[in-house]
């Protein structure tokens, strides 16, 4: 059998890219309560441990009210450069050579804290991580459960830092409660990302329908489906994915915290591997489920036993995935094989 420690570790320590990642949904319970602290912020919880055992979730909602008070803590652009740093310094521990990593700027302006100070905060952290060797990009968020009208503000109110950032602000895309908030209310701010020249992605099919992954590719164009596990619920999609090879950014962690799955187990990855599917393992928010990309990796590689050419497969697929040029991903997907093939 291929599934074994050696196989989880090599795993563990292969180059990879990250193309799901949410900043806010990096904070740890400590830093929540040192910064809680930092900046007087009151917490509905009086202890960390008591905070890390509200993590138990029914449902995307009851994660996201947790979440949003979590992001509660952040002030300053110290506090946002702390945040993403501590991110990055985990992520090169699990291999990750180059992250897409997602930011919710409604969240943070609707309490009045504006670009021009988590910008700058989490920039300067991107900066500090490519002397480590690992390169990144921010893909900008809109908050589907508030009006398109919000969104088409906050566009417009980004624009002068993607014009300012263009190596670091990359691309929008499209989180928050799925259900009853189809892609299709965002069709015009995406139209208006397209237009600026922008990369676009959007989360489709993890608690919404199928029908939200067809609206993402078609009225969104969305260049990648963020999760998309619900895509088996139509062969015809399934045909359509695996012939265009569009990046699904699975969580694996995510999907059974959140009850998309009732267990590891019962993830359908291997069959969306088998039909040709251009899948990719990601953390999504892994302060709150259970572990970064490596914990991800090891715990479906253990649940449905995947083999050595099937975690092989994974990885690549995050490198080819990622939006960057075609020099850039031939020198991070040449940096895998040599790392990959070293004892064959």
């Amino acid at each position: 059998m291929q599934n074994t420690p050696s196989l989880i570790e090599k795993v563990f320590r292969a180059p990879k890219a990250e193309l799901h990642v949410h900043i806010e949904g990096t904070l740890e319970p400590e830093l929540i309560f040192k910064l809680a602290q930092r900046n007087r912020i009151p917490l509905a919880w009086s202890t960390v441990d008591e905070l890390r055992e509200a993590y138990q979730f029914t449902s995307l909602q009851s994660f996201l009210d947790i979440y949003y008070a979590g992001t509660s803590v952040l002030q300053t652009e110290d506090d946002f450069y702390e945040m993403t740093s501590s991110y990055l310094d985990n992520a090169c521990q699990n291999g990750v050579i180059h992250a897409e990593i997602f930011f919710d700027p409604q969240s943070h302006t609707s309490r009045g804290i504006g670009f021009d100070v988590f910008i700058p905060g989490m920039v300067r952290a991107l900066e500090s991580a490519r002397e480590k060797g690992i390169s990144t990009q921010l893909i900008m968020c809109f908050l589907r459960h508030l009006p398109e009208s919000d969104a088409l503000k906050t566009f417009a109110d980004s624009r002068e830092w993607f014009i300012r950032y263009p190596e670091w602000l990359t691309g929008v895309g499209l989180d928050s409660s799925e259900n009853g908030n189809p892609p299709e209310k965002f069709a015009r701010v995406f139209a208006r990302a397209k237009a600026a020249g922008l990369r676009r992605v959007a989360h489709a099919g993890e608690e919404g329908p199928v029908e939200y992954i067809w609206q993402a590719l078609q009225l969104l164009e969305s260049e990648r489906i963020d999760h998309g596990v619900r895509s088996f619920d139509d062969p015809d999609l399934v045909a359509h994915l695996s012939d265009t090879q569009m990046p699904l950014t699975v969580c694996p962690l995510s999907n059974v915290k959140l009850r998309v799955f009732d267990s590891m187990g019962e993830h359908n990855l291997r069959e969306l591997l088998q039909a040709g599917v251009n899948v990719t393992i990601n953390s999504d928010d892994p302060a709150y489920f259970g572990g970064h990309v490596n914990e991800n990796y090891q715990s479906i590689i253990s649940a449905l036993q995947l083999t050595e050419n099937e975690c092989y497969t994974l990885l690549q697929n995050s490198l080819k995935s990622a939006f960057v040029n075609a020099q850039t991903r031939d020198k991070m997907l040449m940096q895998l094989n040599a790392y990959w093939h070293a004892d064959a």
